[in-house]
């Protein structure tokens, strides 16, 4: 399977399988290293990386909702010098392209990172993420300045300003949309007693941004691929955004709360879930064929070295 997640051209970004995490999920490839087989995702979206180095919020950073959560991280990273240098070894032995996510702070802040990241072979394509109230004239002005990477460039919407935004981004340059960055919010800390803003993720994110999906798939030229990212907690959450119009997704708490349904979603809607291995286990026809795999890995006898058992012959 071959899908083109990124505007027809001569550097368009090309995955195998429509599923892929969203920024802020796996790390920079490290955090899920022996629960997730990456080979089965499409492509791997980093944690958000800004120029300079960042810190973590302070003060209550997660709140519990009744269909949800409230994070309020801060986007904590070490700068993108440092997260290359950390990193491209471990980018290089991936068997999927990588997509940076850049927070969008200045024209100033694009341009320098397009001239760090057109060096970097590891990575494949970037996202650049838009803040929530940004205005047009600004939102333009730094996709403009990001679209002069020779790479792909992947433009997260901030929730609220979608419908505005989505429409003219897609002219100046954005090779496409990632629909979107999850909405903020406040809830009250209840061990803090005060009030907290943050992003809002849960299963209720879904149809608001399932809705924006059809809507602007229909305003939005063919050749610009929209992303659809919100409220993925099953195969079928994917697929209604594939029918919606999407051509890939990314999924963000699922992931959190269960490691393997990232994976699992990817296996369903990358077709590895067509046939089933021979030796399956019966509750394999769906959920988590890869059982089945790590099985037979513990099970296969040593590849290399001569058989020194009792009674072997050396």
């Amino acid at each position: 399977m071959a899908i083109e997640i990124t505007r027809p051209g001569k550097y368009s970004l090309i995955v195998s399988t429509p599923v892929m995490p969203a920024a802020g999920t796996l790390g920079f490839a490290d955090s899920y290293k022996g629960l997730i087989d990456y080979d089965k995702l499409g492509a791997l979206v980093t944690n958000p990386v800004t120029i300079e180095p960042w810190n973590p919020a302070s003060g209550t950073r997660a709140i519990p909702l009744d269909a949800g959560i409230l994070l309020h991280t801060g986007l904590p990273n070490p700068g993108l010098r440092k997260v290359i240098g950390r990193n491209r070894k471990l980018w290089a032995k991936l068997p999927i392209p990588v997509i940076l996510h850049l927070v969008g702070i200045s024209v100033a802040h694009a341009l320098q990172a397009g001239s760090m990241l057109d060096d970097v072979d590891e990575i494949a394509a970037v996202e650049l993420g838009l803040s929530d109230g940004i205005e047009l004239s600004d939102a333009l002005a730094l996709v403009e300045a990001a679209a002069k990477m020779e790479k792909p460039l992947l433009v997260r919407m901030p929730f609220y300003e979608c419908y505005e935004l989505a429409p003219p981004l897609a002219e100046a340059g954005a090779d496409a949309l990632v629909l979107t960055a999850p909405p903020r919010g406040t809830a009250r800390d209840d061990h803090a007693g005060r009030l907290v803003s943050g992003r809002i993720y849960g299963p209720l994110i879904k149809p608001l941004v399932l809705r924006m999906v059809g809507r602007l798939r229909r305003e939005i030229a063919d050749e610009i691929p929209i992303i659809a990212c919100g409220g993925i907690h099953s195969p079928q959450d994917a697929r209604d955004y594939i029918d919606a119009g999407a051509v890939a997704v990314q999924v963000d708490t699922a992931t959190w709360a269960q490691p393997k349904m990232l994976e699992r979603i990817a296996r369903d809607l990358g077709g590895w879930i067509a046939t089933r291995h021979k030796d399956a286990l019966l509750d394999e026809w769906n959920p988590d064929m890869g059982q089945t795999e790590a099985i037979e890995r513990r099970a296969a006898p040593p590849e290399a070295g001569p058989d020194l058992r009792p009674g072997r012959k050396r």
